[in-house]
This record gives structure tokens, sequence and C-alpha cells, in this order.
């Protein structure tokens, strides 16, 4: 339906005031002549008459009116077809679902928001990989906002590659003093979600288009055990960094690359693990080589072994797993 121009408006009021426009007038504003406001002044072809309002209305109104008619019968008539099976329903125990699978972005988006919409005092995330975008920061900011107006408490883990991105520091400076926390891990398991220790999701496959919504309450409960386990061995995001100081060259990070490379990981498995992208991960495995003189990948894997780069971090782990 064509809508009622500016131009139009202004000319349909001139012409109930004076009885008639002229029809050059109309050239502005030919929104009144799709929508039939004007006809033609049979005492002058030049001139045309306004339609009254209450006719124009009429004329609008009836088609919506037929329609909303339709839609009642119809609901009715779905209301009929299912009264049966509501009475079945009725007469049965309402049953909870352990275990939900949702396939597609919209059906597990949606899902996810109901947790939000029903959660009253905790929300607990772990979001694996670096800093996130600024559509999803902007998004986050306003749903920390909404959790702290409700008394919620939100805890969030990130992998320690989130601390390069400026837009998550400032999220986190945004909310320090309030009920949202986050804190980072140099490696995070796969994402999830757990409200209130009574729901929770996590990632049914590796594309992330479908996830499980489970609702066992032991289940959840070990989820949520892990996600403490986690989140004491984490640093807070605004606190120092948590890589021990570069020795020999090679940093912290590098170390971690180190270890997973030994353990037989390849760059993609390295990359998705620390929570950077490939080219990254390959930038600091080169490093890696450069500083032990290694001149191939198999010798590389050899040097780090030889060199006790490994024990040199063990106390920098044990005293993060003691905290």
């Amino acid at each position: 339906m064509t809508e009622l121009c500016d131009a139009g408006k202004q000319l349909y009021a001139a012409a109930l005031r004076t009885g008639h426009v002229m029809r050059s007038d109309t050239t502005e504003a030919p929104c009144l002549l799709d929508l039939a406001l004007l006809q033609p002044d049979p005492d002058d072809a030049d001139r045309l008459r306004p339609v009254p309002p209450t006719a124009a209305l009429s004329q609008r109104l009836h088609p919506l009116e037929r329609e909303i008619q339709e839609r009642r019968a119809l609901a009715v008539e779905l209301t009929e077809t299912f009264e049966p099976f509501l009475t079945i329903s009725a007469q049965q125990r309402p049953a909870t679902h352990a275990i939900t699978v949702h396939e597609g972005k919209d059906r597990i988006n949606s899902a996810i928001e109901l947790a939000i919409a029903e959660s009253k005092f905790e929300i607990l995330t772990v979001q694996p990989g670096g800093g996130r975008d600024e559509h999803t920061l902007i998004k986050a900011v306003q749903m920390g906002r909404e959790f702290t107006s409700r008394g919620i408490r939100m805890r969030t883990l990130y992998q320690h590659t989130a601390r390069h991105s400026h837009g998550t520091l400032a999220y986190a400076e945004a909310f320090k003093q309030g009920k949202v926390e986050i804190r980072t891990l140099e490696e995070l398991i796969e994402r999830l979600m757990v409200f209130d220790r009574a729901v929770a999701f996590i990632p049914a496959r590796e594309d992330h288009e479908a996830a499980l919504e489970i609702r066992h309450a032991g289940l959840v409960e070990y989820l949520a055990k892990v996600f403490e386990q986690l989140w004491h061995r984490a640093v807070p995001l605004l606190e120092e960094a948590p890589y021990a100081p570069p020795t020999d060259g090679i940093t912290g990070v590098q170390r971690s690359i180190a270890r997973l490379l030994v353990e037989g990981h390849v760059d993609e498995a390295i990359a998705r693990r620390l929570g950077m992208n490939v080219r990254t991960c390959r930038a600091h495995i080169a490093k890696l080589a450069a500083a032990l003189g290694s001149g191939s990948r198999a010798q590389l894997g050899f040097l780090i072994a030889r060199s006790g780069l490994l024990e040199a971090a063990a106390p920098t782990t044990k005293k993060r797993d003691e905290l």
C-alpha cells in the first residue's frame, strides 16, 4: 500500500479547506493520485476535488477488517484442531527434556535469549578465541547493563589473546565496579554458557550450527564445577599480563606454542587452542625457530625438547594452578 507522502499530506489538507486543488499541483505529490484521495472536478478539467477523509478511511480499513476476520476464523479453526491434543497433554505430567538439540543460529540464539530472560542471579560463560568484534561488544555492553540492573552476576572467561583487544579491555573497564567480571586463561575448553545452575549450552558441532541445551541437574552442576575450576586458575583481565617475561628471546606465548608443538598439534589446532589466528601462530613459530636456530619443523621439535624450554615454563604453570 502506498504511503501518504509529506507533500501529499499538505496538499490534501489544502484541498479539504478550499474544496479543490489544481491538477498541476499534484506533480510533487503523486501519492494522492495513487491513493485515490483526489478525483476529477466535473466542472473543470484542470481541477481536482478531495475525496472526503471518512470515505477514504473506510475504503482502506475494509480490506484490513476482512483480513482480521479471516485470521480470527483461522485461529478458531486451529484451536478446534488442537483441542483434543491439548486435553491429552493436560492429563500428562509436563516433561522437561534433559537434552535438547538446537540446529541453526536463529534457534540457538532464541533458546539462549529465553534462558537469559529467565535468569535471576547468575550467568557463567566461556568464550574461547581472541577479542570480539565491535558489534558483539556493543551487544555485550547492552546485555551487561541489563544484567546489572536485574542484580545478576555475570562471569566470563576469555583467552589471554583477548588482552590485545582494545574493545574488550574497554568493555571490562566499563563494568569493573559492577557484577560483570572477566578473567582470562591461556587455553580454554569449547564455548559454554550456564544460567542459574539450571540450564547450560554447549556446541554440538565444530561449525557452531548446532548446540545442546542441557537441563539435566547433574550435568549442569558438573559443567558449573568445570567453570569454577577454570575461573580459579584464571587471571582478571584488568590485572597484569599473565605470561612470564621473555627468556632468551622467547616469550610466554611462544613457550605455550612450543609445548603444543611437542605434543604433536598442527598449526590450526594450536591457533584454535590459544585463541589466535593461524597467521599469528605461524609468525610465533617462525620466531621460535629463529631463536632456537632451527632449520626445519622436525628439528624444531628436537631443539625444543633439548633446550629445557618447557621445564622453564613449569613453575609458572604450577603457580597459576595453585591460585
